[in-house]
């Protein structure tokens, strides 16, 4: 029985850990970044289409943005493309707007630009996290997540709540005796 709690516990924390990196994954993150450039490709469901990925579907076209770390210089390359009605529901519709702003900022080589993104950056499998956002910036700071701490700290005490009442309930009850 012993061997039950913990493969119960095992697959409650796994559940809780995916979960978490899920929320990770769509909850915005902010970069302050130089833009060093732009580029829009077409792809489909596979990738970006090219002469060893040809098209075999429904196409679309993703900008791209190009951009390194102000300090270290490290690139990293975004992807712009609306979510429409999708999930996560973020609402985008103006990705060629954000894409013309990128362009601006690119002719500056000294302008800093605060970019509000989802997703990660996984090379292997070409994934690129998507902006949702962009601005102008003077300051090399990026701002607090106070959306991402509030989130997180709400779902972290219905945890606790929930955990509470559970060990409450489980708990005997003793019958009072009657003479």
């Amino acid at each position: 029985m012993k061997w039950l709690k913990g493969v119960i516990l095992g697959v409650v924390f796994l559940g809780v850990a995916g979960g978490a990196l899920g929320l990770y994954y769509v909850l915005p993150q902010y970069d302050v970044v130089l833009i060093t450039g732009g580029e829009v490709k077409r792809v489909d469901d596979d990738g970006v289409i090219n002469a060893e990925n040809p098209a075999d579907g429904p196409t679309r076209d993703v900008y791209f943005i190009n951009t390194e770390h102000p300090e270290n210089k490290k690139v990293m390359v975004y992807r712009n493309e609306d979510t429409g009605w999708s999930f996560p529901w973020y609402f985008k519709f103006d990705s060629a707007d954000i894409q013309a702003k990128a362009q601006g900022y690119s002719r500056d080589t000294q302008q800093l630009a605060l970019i509000r993104y989802y997703g990660w950056r996984i090379q292997i499998l070409s994934v690129f996290p998507n902006i949702t956002d962009i601005e102008a910036t003077d300051t090399r700071d990026e701002p607090f997540p106070w959306f991402n701490t509030l989130f997180f700290s709400v779902i972290a005490l219905v945890l606790v709540a929930l955990s509470i009442t559970v060990k409450i309930r489980r708990r005997p009850r003793f019958k009072v005796p009657s003479n």
